[in-house]
């Protein structure tokens, strides 16, 4: 992980990285290989991010192998990977699905304090709202009036998404922002690199939901590596765990990390603060109608609702779950065994690191994902976000020696 914030000696040995030019320029090729697929196999908006990712990725990997280390080809990937196709797509007005949802449901949080339909106006599947009650504010800003780019759920999203993402690595870096102009740099080339990476790149040119929501998990996690900053980190992972419920298995992995390298009132204050946080922002809904949100937010997703969403995949979990009753029985009963199996993992070998828990969490909800009866290829979003974010914040061992030699004088 990028160190803590922080005296270092020998004096540059906190801004040494793995992530040279040289590995950056194969990055980018990788990912020029995988957006071309994209382009063959893709429809619709995915094709529309496909047909300038490829050549973004392409003159990166070019301009990095001969640059090396720049924020500057970084950027530029970014701007043509993730900003140029949602200019695209927001000029079109092409909403995905999820994007009318949280319209929608912002205006029923304006008006009746729940972004639950109930029942009788559940008559298809669009009409469900599967995110918690926190997604539903990235839809504010339309339903109280805002006109053009500002008034999108999509704009919200992105600017969102690469705000907390920087912070992650804000988090990070071994001296503070203001003073140190390397890390600067870094903060800017890490962040652009990770935004520019298929894993979040297509997701925020085409706008899914699981962006923010995968950011502030990342967040969480950087900020739980520093024992002084418990309570922020359950403050990110609580409001994540309000968008979606694929941010709660990071509660108890998190929790169980604090527990064996802090110590019970630490792992106790982070899941208090977390659970306080998640449960206060969904609260005005379960008051307002406690029925529509199990329904929409709990049986949608998991495919026990009348009207089920289209999307397919070709996960085990969901292949089983279109084999009938049977088959849906069996992956739900798959699911728990997963969930049950991450649990006891965490007991017999706790994991003592933020880095081990990343692991933990990622594996975690792999299983989970590929178990689930009503899980989509776009949900693993979460643990190759989090693989990615543990890539890329890699010490070297020179930086390793640096930061162990400077903890000494520093504490």
């Amino acid at each position: 992980m990028i160190p803590l914030a922080g005296a270092c000696a020998p004096a540059n040995a906190c801004h040494e990285t793995w992530f040279d030019g040289r590995r950056e320029a194969i990055a980018y090729w990788a990912f020029a290989v995988y957006a071309a697929a994209f382009l063959i196999v893709g429809r619709g908006q995915d094709a529309v991010w496909a047909a300038w990712a490829v050549p973004a990725y392409g003159a990166a990997a070019v301009m990095a192998s001969r640059v090396g280390r720049s924020s500057s080809v970084a950027l530029m990937t970014a701007s043509f990977a993730v900003g140029v196709p949602l200019l695209i797509l927001l000029a079109q007005n092409q909403l995905a699905s999820g994007m009318v949802v949280i319209e929608r449901s912002a205006s029923l949080v304006l008006k009746h304090g729940t972004p639950y339909l109930g029942a009788p106006h559940l008559s298809s599947w669009i009409a469900y709202n599967p995110y918690l009650p926190a997604m539903a504010l990235f839809g504010l800003p339309s339903a109280a009036g805002v006109q053009g780019a500002l008034g999108t759920p999509q704009v919200w999203l992105v600017l969102g998404t690469v705000a907390v993402v920087g912070a992650a690595f804000i988090v990070g870096m071994p001296h503070p922002v203001t003073k140190c102009e390397s890390c600067r740099r870094e903060l800017v080339r890490y962040t652009a690199f990770a935004v520019a990476c298929p894993v979040l790149a297509v997701n925020l040119a085409v706008t899914t939901t699981d962006t923010p929501v995968i950011a502030l998990m990342l967040l969480s996690l950087a900020l739980s590596a520093r024992p002084g900053r418990v309570v922020p980190s359950a403050v990110a992972l609580g409001l994540a765990c309000a968008m979606k419920p694929t941010a709660w298995l990071a509660v108890l992995v998190i929790g169980t990390m604090l527990r064996t390298r802090d110590g019970m009132k630490s792992a106790l204050t982070f899941v208090g603060t977390a659970l306080a946080v998640a449960v206060a922002v969904m609260l005005p809904a379960i008051i307002a109608n406690p029925a529509a949100m199990v329904e929409n937010a709990v049986l949608f997703p998991l495919g026990l609702t009348k009207h089920l969403t289209p999307a397919d995949s070709l996960t085990p979990g969901d292949l089983l779950a279109t084999a009938g009753p049977v088959g849906h029985a069996v992956a739900v009963t798959l699911l728990l065994a997963a969930g049950l199996g991450v649990a006891a993992s965490l007991v017999w070998r706790p994991p003592t690191s933020t880095r081990a828990a990343a692991w933990r969490l990622a594996i975690g909800l792999a299983l989970m994902f590929a178990l689930g009866p009503a899980e989509r290829f776009g949900y693993f979003i979460y643990p190759l976000g989090i693989a990615g974010w543990l890539l890329l914040t890699r010490e070297t061992s020179v930086r390793a020696r640096g930061r162990q030699i400077a903890t000494p004088a520093s504490g």
